[in-house]
C-alpha cells in the first residue's frame, strides 16, 4: 500500500491543502520560527530544486509534526512510531506541494524516497517525471542512486536506459548505470553503458571515472565467467 494513504489512515486526518511555496496558515500560532520557514518557502518558490533549502524546511516541518503543539492533541501523546509517521507525512505533503511547480524535480525525488518501500510503481513514476523535468541529468542521477541504494538495480537500469543522454547529461548518470548493471549481475550491460560515456564531450574531466569503472566492469566480467 502507498505510504501516503497508509499514513493518512493511521493519523486519522487528511492532509491540509496549501499553495506552492506558501506557508500554512496555522504555522504562525504554533511555531516561533515562522520567519525562517517563510524565507525557506520563498527560496523554494524561486528555485524548487534548492536542495539545502528543501532539507532545512523538511527538518522544520518534520520537527513540528513529530513534537506536536498544545492545540494539536493528536500528536501530543503519540508514541515514537506515530511521531515518525507524522513526520514522514509532513515531509511527503511538503514534497507534493512543491512538486506542483513544473520546474520542480528534487521534491519528487524526496517523495519517491519516502515511497520506495511501499509503492515501487509510484516511486518509479515520480522519478521518471523528475528526470523528464531536468535537462541536466541531475534528477536522473538522484533517481538512479535512490533505486540502487534501495537494492533495486534492475529498476534503476530501466529508468536510466530510457532517459540517459550521454552527450548532454551529467556523466554521473553513466557511473550510476554502470554500478546498477554490476549490482544486477549484468556485466555486458555495464560494459555497454561504460562505452556510452565516450559520447560525453569533456573526456578529460571523466578520464579517472572511466578508468575506475573499467576496472569494476572487468572484475564483474571475470566473476560472471568464473
Amino acid at each position: 500500500m502507498a505510504l501516503l494513504p497508509r499514513l493518512r489512515r493511521l493519523l486519522g486526518r487528511p492532509v491540509p491543502s496549501s499553495k506552492v511555496g506558501a506557508r500554512r496558515p496555522s504555522a504562525a500560532t504554533r511555531h516561533g520560527d515562522v520567519p525562517q520557514e517563510d524565507a525557506l518557502r520563498s527560496r523554494l518558490g524561486d528555485d524548487p530544486n534548492d536542495e539545502r533549502a528543501f532539507a532545512a524546511l523538511a527538518e522544520l516541518v518534520r520537527r513540528h509534526a513529530a513534537t506536536g503543539s498544545d492545540d494539536d492533541p493528536l500528536t501530543a501523546d503519540a508514541d515514537d512510531a506515530e511521531r515518525q509517521r507524522a513526520a514522514d507525512l509532513a515531509v511527503w505533503s511538503l514534497g507534493e506541494e512543491l512538486a506542483g511547480n513544473p520546474r520542480a524535480w528534487y521534491p519528487l525525488v524526496e517523495v519517491a524516497r519516502l515511497s520506495v518501500r511501499d509503492d515501487l510503481e509510484g516511486t518509479v513514476r515520480r522519478l521518471t517525471t523528475a528526470a523528464e523535468r531536468d535537462p541536466s541529468g541531475q534528477a536522473l542521477v538522484a533517481g538512479l542512486r535512490l533505486l540502487r541504494e534501495a537494492g533495486l538495480p534492475v529498476e534503476a537500469l530501466g529508468l536510466g536506459t530510457g532517459h540517459w543522454h550521454p552527450r548532454d547529461h551529467d556523466p554521473e548518470v553513466g557511473r550510476e548505470l554502470v554500478l546498477a548493471a554490476v549490482d544486477a549481475g549484468r556485466p555486458m550491460d555495464a560494459k555497454q553503458h561504460l562505452a556510452s560515456l565516450e559520447l560525453y564531450p569533456k573526456q578529460d574531466a571523466i578520464a579517472q571515472m572511466r578508468r575506475e569503472l573499467a576496472r569494476l566492469v572487468e572484475q564483474a566480467e571475470r566473476t560472471a565467467g568464473a
